[in-house]
């Protein structure tokens, strides 16, 4: 096979700050043009790094190279003699040098057959000048790249590991560490456990999309068997995919992942060489939000999900590359008062259901089932919420969920339901006796004052209802509050009201009567206890 620099085809790579040159990217520079530079074998290993470039013509070179090298050549020790042209192109391919340059003339009228085989069998790149060339300016131009390229590699270090130092040093979530890595490199960055799954990711979105879409497969296809191997590719490196391991102690648990970088190869693993640094140091330290990296991203697209600010289409590959199976699917959208977003993570565990759970903005827990089409959807929600209260010990907790969806678009509206059923059974479980799990028919009356708490129709009827009793001394208040809920809750049942407040009834008849007192109203009367109830549900859901 044979190639020819200098067409349109093969133009002057672009510059980037990197610490090696690739043999394509020396012989497309001007000055080797004027030398009408041919490839004549090892046409395919173009992109091995040149490390250095030297002219000799020693027929024994190979002994003091170290590796990398270019070597420029006009072959006068080599002409005529086959064997030693043969053996001196394996001693360059057993020194590991990057190419050999031969210039035609006396020596070599043209390039010498012997050699070309000897080189493809290698995979040595065999490159022939047909015009006379000047080795001593190709070795200045070349050298002096190089050392421009090596200084602006350590000048790139050294800037990526302060930025990223000064962002851990005040405090920076994440999510704002892999932005700074995205913008130096210029291309998706994805992190990962040791799984494949995905945890963050960063860079222009409709790229990172394209990364994600089938993330799975392609990102154990790129890297093959090599998990051991920090900032290899297996294979891929030529594709820009370069990953570097994350772990501290003798122990891994994580990569991140550079996708599609379009610079050199070794200025992208150290770019994410230096990202893993910043990483390890970052989970070492611990964020401020106390959460894992699975956590954090588990909410980022919970939350995401909820707020509806990002199309649910465009988070789909977001949620298969986090591990959620997605095709296919029955999504059951739950939202649950729980302390412990772990305890919940846990019984999802336990049951074998697969699903995600974050914490969302107002400390309710969001719990995202993923079930198969042929699974009893009500039957295993019930099973997580009985399991739930079991594990909590308090045999109040309560589910809010939604009815199960089918269709991904529609999980947002979903967890907003969930979210908002279990707005309305908050604080109001005990009392009424709520199942374990609640849905949105449940809820009633209750519900719809949910809705309506912002409106200023409904806070000025609240305050005027309840205005007697909101005016008193905040104890004696809170604790009437607390003893009307419950009344008008049970449907004003005194026995069970006395019961759950753990006072006797005549003590609970004078509370009742100081109630009426204070707000002028009868609570005997239907369509006064009515009203004071929804003023009352009006109140406490403005109340949060």
């Amino acid at each position: 096979m044979t190639t020819t620099f200098g067409s349109p085809e093969c133009p002057e790579q672009p510059e980037h700050p990197e610490p090696a040159l690739s043999v394509r990217q020396v012989l497309a520079l001007e000055r080797v043009l004027a030398g009408e530079p041919e490839v004549v074998a090892g046409a395919a290993r173009l992109d091995r790094p040149v490390r250095w470039v030297h002219v000799a013509e020693a027929a024994d070179v190979g002994v003091m190279l170290s590796g990398g090298e270019m070597v420029l050549t006009t072959g006068v020790l080599l002409a005529g003699d086959e064997e030693k042209q043969a053996e001196y192109i394996r001693s360059l391919h057993h020194a590991e040098a990057a190419a050999v340059v031969l210039g035609l003339g006396r020596a070599f009228p043209a390039p010498p057959d012997v050699m070309r085989r000897a080189a493809e069998r290698c995979g040595l790149p065999l490159i022939v000048l047909h015009r006379p060339f000047p080795f001593a300016e190709l070795t200045e131009e070349v050298q002096s790249r190089l050392v421009r390229r090596k200084f602006a590699a350590v000048s790139l270090s050294e800037s990526v590991r302060t930025a990223l130092t000064g962002l851990i040093t005040a405090g920076a979530p994440l999510q704002r560490l892999l932005d700074e890595v995205a913008q130096h490199s210029a291309c998706p960055v994805v992190l990962t456990n040791l799984a494949h799954r995905v945890l963050a990711t960063a860079g222009e979105r409709p790229a990172v999309d394209d990364v994600l879409r089938d993330w799975e497969r392609i990102s154990r296809q790129a890297w093959g068997h090599h998990p051991g191997r920090s900032g290899t590719g297996g294979g891929s490196e030529g594709d820009g995919w370069i990953r570097a391991e994350l772990g501290g102690r003798g122990e891994r648990w994580g990569r991140i992942v550079l996708c599609g970088y379009r610079g050199d190869t070794a200025t992208g693993r150290l770019l994410a060489d230096r990202a893993a640094e910043a990483l390890v140091l970052h989970r070492m330290l611990g964020s401020n939000t106390g959460c894992s990296w699975e956590e954090q991203s588990a909410q980022s697209l919970l939350t995401d999900l909820v707020s509806g600010v990002v199309p649910a289409r465009q988070l789909l590959p977001r949620a298969r590359a986090a591990g959620l199976p997605v095709n296919r699917r029955t999504f059951v959208p739950l939202v649950v008062r729980d302390k412990d977003p772990a305890r919940l993570d846990r019984v999802l565990r336990m049951l074998g259901l697969s699903g995600l759970v974050a914490e969302l903005a107002d400390g309710a827990v969001a719990v995202l089932l993923s079930l198969a089409r042929d699974q009893d959807a009500q039957a295993l929600t019930a099973h997580f919420a009985a399991r739930l209260r079991t594990e909590s010990g308090t045999p109040g907790t309560v589910v809010a969920a939604a009815d199960p969806r089918t269709d991904w678009d529609d999980v947002p509206a979903g967890l907003r339901e969930a979210q908002h059923v279990a707005d309305a059974v908050a604080d109001s479980a005990a009392a009424l006796d709520l199942p374990a799990v609640v849905r949105l028919r449940d809820v009633h009356l209750r519900g719809l004052i949910r809705l309506l708490r912002d409106d200023p129709h409904v806070q000025s009827f609240a305050e005027r209802e309840l205005d007697g009793l909101l005016r008193g001394p905040d104890e004696e208040t809170a604790a009437l509050l607390s003893v009307l809920r419950t009344y008008l809750a049970t449907g004003r049942n005194k026995s069970r009201t006395a019961q759950l407040h753990h006072v006797s009834r005549p003590a609970l008849y004078r509370r009742l009567e100081a109630i009426q007192s204070r707000l002028g109203v009868d609570l005997d009367d239907f369509e006064q206890a009515a009203s004071v109830h929804i003023a009352l549900l009006a109140h406490d859901a403005q109340q949060g």
